[in-house]
């Protein structure tokens, strides 16, 4: 079994390295907004590659059911583009492709699937986050539902002129569509070896044996977590549509004795009139992503472990089940991450030594899409999602957090932007990318902080378009750990003058002028009153924080050369 599944893990590994050695935009051989997967034939999660939770743990199963109902016969050479948020898929920027595994008698025995966020799917603004679409119309984009993209290994010639007239950069679009093509068609040919080699019988026996093998390890893990249920609500930011904000509440429930956990998520609003709204599949996901952020690494994440986790969801909800013509344009992150982090910071609560605090919320400028033509190259037009250095992490019950988490859902997995690179491809000059002492969530462990990053177009114009969460309400700690820092966005003018900028829209920027972006930090775990002094003392001295915070929250007095002052710091901690 260990065998195999490090022989699957290669080959999902191999669909992973494709895309990222072939494609075109910067989303993917830059940020790797992409992910692999393999399916069996009973549309069961099996092997999904180091990658994007939010794009695997629920959506593949989905996807494989779609496509059975729209083409209940199967044939070897057949190719499946599939991005519908009402039947599987996450939002509709990330175009999924499945082909499915053809034995030489023609049965269907597994399939591979490949998920890559574009950089434009057809949105009526240069951007894939239409966080303030009204609904699927307003949102604009290209909607394709188990589209036969392939027969025999030819193409559809029809699809790729459609997408080429909707797409403003249809040589990048048309390059990122091979290299997620490229990476199905090697998971195909790979598992084709693979069934020739063993037998297709043996490769059945491992996937039951395997499935089975991570629901007794999940088992294990759920046995030794005390019993017990909480309910809990994290807020999202106000947006258009929602003057107020969305509570996102969850109610978690442990049974050791069963070894099982459920999250509820069906108390939640209705449908919302902009591009928040969760699929089935992040929603799914999203509690998923939040259980397993919890008890650590030693499960493996398949369709065997899942099990063990039962999630409620409800039709026409904004963290449920999406009704067309709901836009699920945000639908990876914005409420992704509300209700993941909830999960999570829920088992934080429910008991000591499990769980995490929130996870910073994204998406703000310093990931935004920019877009613009560059007189570099004869004022050719650009679009294009960047990815400077946003943080976020959460605190855990055992040490600080992952500093560059970016989101819940992203789970630290998406690469940070080379400045030269991005500078290189975009016309734009990146200022200043910096951590911000004093706004780490506090706590026995703290989140990470906030970053400051500063950036603008050089010899021509820019739009930026970002959806920020968190400037209202940053992420929070568990535990009595605090809240880390909030997001903020300004627009530094050319005479130097600062404006504030709102936490959603396109940002239109002038030759010489830049957009500053605060990043939110992560939420701290446990009571700063408990944090090691002397790692208080270090914190100050590398410039996480300054004397000031160490002294008014965490308690820890140090001396004029930054050093602790134990005796000092325990007349401190014993004022409360």
């Amino acid at each position: 079994m260990a065998v195999m599944s490090h022989r699957l893990d290669a080959l999902v590994g191999s669909m992973m390295n494709t895309i990222f050695r072939s494609g075109r935009s910067g989303v993917l051989n830059s940020a790797h907004d992409f992910s692999c997967c393999v399916i069996s034939a009973n549309d069961e999660l099996v092997m999904g590659a180091e990658s994007l939770p939010i794009h695997m743990m629920s959506g593949p199963d989905l996807i494989s059911r779609a496509v059975k109902a729209a083409h209940p016969r199967l044939h070897r050479g057949d190719a499946f583009l599939h991005n519908s948020p009402y039947n599987g898929n996450s939002h509709a920027a990330d175009h999924s492709m499945l082909v499915p595994v053809i034995d030489e008698q023609g049965i269907h025995r597994f399939s591979v699937l490949a998920k890559a966020h574009q950089a434009d799917c057809g949105d009526s603004q240069p951007t894939t986050y239409m966080a303030g679409a009204a609904d699927i119309y307003e949102e604009g984009a290209l909607l394709f539902d188990a589209f036969r993209a392939q027969t025999n290994y030819l193409d559809n010639e029809d699809l790729i002129r459609f997408c080429k007239l909707r797409i403003r950069v249809p040589d990048q679009w048309w390059g990122d569509y091979l290299a997620l093509l490229g990476a199905v068609r090697v998971g195909e040919r790979r598992m084709l070896e693979l069934g020739h080699e063993l037998g297709w019988d043996e490769l059945d026996t491992f996937v039951r044996d395997w499935l089975d093998y991570s629901e007794s390890i999940m088992q294990g893990v759920i046995g030794r977590l005390p019993s017990g249920s909480i309910t809990l609500a994290s807020q999202h930011d106000p947006f258009p549509g929602v003057p107020d904000g969305v509570r996102v509440e969850a109610t978690i429930s442990v049974d050791s004795e069963q070894q099982l956990i459920e999250v509820d998520l069906r108390n939640n609003v209705d449908c919302l009139p902009n591009g928040l709204n969760l699929t089935e599949s992040t929603a799914k996901t999203a509690a998923l992503v939040g259980v397993f952020n919890s008890i650590g690494a030693e499960v493996p994440p398949n369709a065997g472990s899942f099990r063990r986790i039962k999630v409620h969801l409800r039709e026409n909800c904004a963290v449920g089940i999406p009704v067309h013509p709901a836009s699920c344009s945000t639908a990876t992150t914005n409420l992704a991450d509300r209700a993941a982090s909830v999960v999570q910071r829920g088992m934080a609560e429910l008991c000591e030594g499990v769980g995490l605090a929130e996870v910073g919320p994204v998406i703000p400028a310093a990931a935004g899409v920019v877009s613009g033509h560059d007189p570099r190259h004869d004022n050719r037009p650009f679009v294009n999602q960047i990815f400077m250095a946003v943080t976020g992490g959460a605190a855990a019950p055992t040490t600080d957090a992952w500093l560059t988490t970016f989101h819940a859902g992203g789970a630290g997995m998406l690469r940070r932007d080379s400045v030269e690179v991005a500078e290189r491809r975009h016309p734009i000059l990146v200022e200043t990318q910096r951590l911000m002492p004093d706004t780490e969530g506090a706590g026995r462990y703290r989140g990470a902080p906030s970053a400051y990053v500063e950036y603008g177009p050089v010899g021509t114009s820019i739009k930026v378009a970002y959806g920020s969460d968190g400037a209202v309400n940053p992420a929070l700690g568990a535990r009595g750990g605090l809240p880390g820092g909030a997001c903020r966005h300004y627009r530094r003018q050319t005479d130097g003058a600062f404006v504030e900028l709102p936490s959603l829209g396109i940002a239109e920027l002038k030759d010489g002028e830049r957009i500053i972006s605060i990043t939110c930090g992560g939420g701290g775990y446990g009571p700063p009153t408990e944090r090691d002094p002397k790692q208080v003392e270090r914190d100050v001295q590398e410039g996480w924080i300054t004397p000031q915070r160490a002294r008014d929250v965490y308690r820890v007095a140090l001396n004029e050369r930054t050093e602790l002052d134990l005796e000092a710091t325990r007349r401190l901690r014993s004022r409360g």
